[in-house]
């Protein structure tokens, strides 16, 4: 690791003291860690006004952006903040409090010999260098999960949110302040974008970097740095129609996946539907999303059987994109093969669903689909930490190691071996006469 320039001397100080502050938390027990946790949940109430007027402070410096196109509306959208939304913003960092305590979990245990016990035992990971685009609930959803699973983290955000998460991360050191034993320095926030590759540079302190934004920010992330990075750089989510499918069903789960959030990486962002029930069903889903304003791209099948419907050529590109807009694409397919051929060639890995009455041909699917997450008769928007039962989520990962998925407290954490002998040496295991291992499993 090569120490940053003076420019960057700020970041090295942080993540050093990151470093130190992991050592802290890595022996902190779990009762500590909670109160912790309930500890910023109330702070966080009691500084309500302030966070909300910060909020409205960088809306009022966001919008000019948004109407000269300098910014998406998506990222807009995810910038607001308001009471309701903060209250579930606390809610989340209690639910993270009540979750089990995912380290000292002894994985396995294993008797080599008499009086030599093997065992392993979940542990943090160190260091999270989280860097994120706008979205200010990100701040107490990561913080909080690492807490939990004995983590120090380094927040970069978007400088479109950067009032409202400074008086995040203040509400959060300040909760800190009132436990001696662990340093205020566990959550920290990096403000400045030229202080991110000096953040990614530093591999001897940061031990995991989780990208959460757009696709360009993700893989601009994984080409600047050594260190692992967790996350996903698109969300190009599918859900085929099925020749057996309930078209009601179907209907109200393609709108939901669609415009419950248009900003979310697990919204729908391409329609594939079978030939044999391609104009009823075309009938009855694009109108209800056509009225709701939904822009509608469609190959030539799709266009000749809508004659009523205003819909849009679509083209390679399409199949291509997450659009994180009201924009869907829509493909006529020939069968289930065609489908998943499909969603394997132009997915991202992230979540897709099925809409079928047929259970074989649904795992048929679900079996042969690549990604993280696999659904049948569901929305694509229950990929998310909360809705998983994991309390919340520092992101999405499309990787195949480590973590899959809403990565929650479970994929935090790593492993040791603990090893207890009473004498052993491994020369009584070696030679002519070496004793044999029992590898007993306990």
């Amino acid at each position: 690791m090569t120490r940053p320039n003076m420019i960057n001397e700020e970041v090295y100080i942080i993540a050093k003291a990151a470093k130190a502050a992991s050592r802290r938390l890595l022996v902190a027990n779990g009762e500590l860690r909670n109160q912790i946790l309930l500890k910023i949940a109330t702070e966080l109430e009691e500084r309500q006004d302030e966070i909300l007027a910060a909020n409205l402070e960088d809306q009022k410096n966001a919008l000019p952006l948004v109407n000269n196109g300098q910014m998406a509306k998506s990222l807009f959208d995810r910038l607001k903040l308001d009471k309701i939304k903060l209250k579930t913003m606390i809610e989340g960092v209690r639910t993270v409090a009540d979750l089990e305590d995912p380290l000292g979990k002894i994985l396995s245990k294993t008797l080599l010999d008499d009086g030599l016990e093997l065992q392993k035992v979940s542990c943090p990971l160190g260091v999270l260098a989280v860097i994120f685009e706008s979205r200010p609930d990100a701040v107490t959803q990561i913080s909080a999960l690492a807490i939990k699973s004995g983590n120090a983290v380094i927040l970069k955000g978007g400088r479109e949110a950067l009032n409202s998460n400074l008086v995040l991360v203040k509400a959060i050191k300040s909760a800190l302040s009132h436990f001696p034993e662990i340093p205020t320095d566990s959550v920290s926030l990096v403000a400045e974008r030229e202080q991110i590759n000096a953040l990614l540079s530093l591999d001897s302190y940061v031990d995991l970097v989780i990208p959460r934004g757009s696709n360009e920010l993700v893989r601009y992330i994984q080409a600047h740095t050594r260190i692992p990075v967790l996350g996903h750089a698109e969300g190009i989510c599918h859900i085929y129609v099925d020749k057996s499918a309930n078209l009601e069903m179907a209907k109200e789960i393609v709108y939901d996946a669609k415009l419950q959030y248009t900003a979310a990486c697990n919204s729908l962002e391409t329609l594939l539907i079978h030939k044999d029930i391609a104009k009823e069903a075309l009938e009855k889903i694009l109108g209800k999303l056509q009225s709701a304003g939904v822009e509608l791209r469609g190959c030539y099948l799709t266009k000749s059987l809508s004659a009523n419907i205003n819909i849009k050529s679509a083209g390679l590109e399409d199949w291509k994109t997450e659009y994180c807009a009201p924009i869907l694409s829509i493909k006529i397919v020939d069968s289930l093969d065609e489908a998943i051929e499909h969603i394997n060639t132009y997915g991202s890995g992230h979540t897709d669903s099925i809409i079928t009455e047929d259970r074989v041909r649904a795992e048929i699917f679900l079996n042969s689909i690549d990604g993280a997450g696999v659904y049948h008769n569901a929305s694509t928007r229950f990929a998310d930490g909360f809705r998983y039962g994991f309390g919340a989520e520092v992101g999405i990962s499309t990787s195949k190691l480590h973590a899959r998925g809403p990565v929650g407290l479970d994929g935090l954490v790593s492993y040791k071996y603990k090893l207890y002998g009473s004498g052993q040496v491994v020369a009584t295991y070696s030679g002519a006469n070496a004793k044999s291992f029992m590898h007993k499993k306990l």
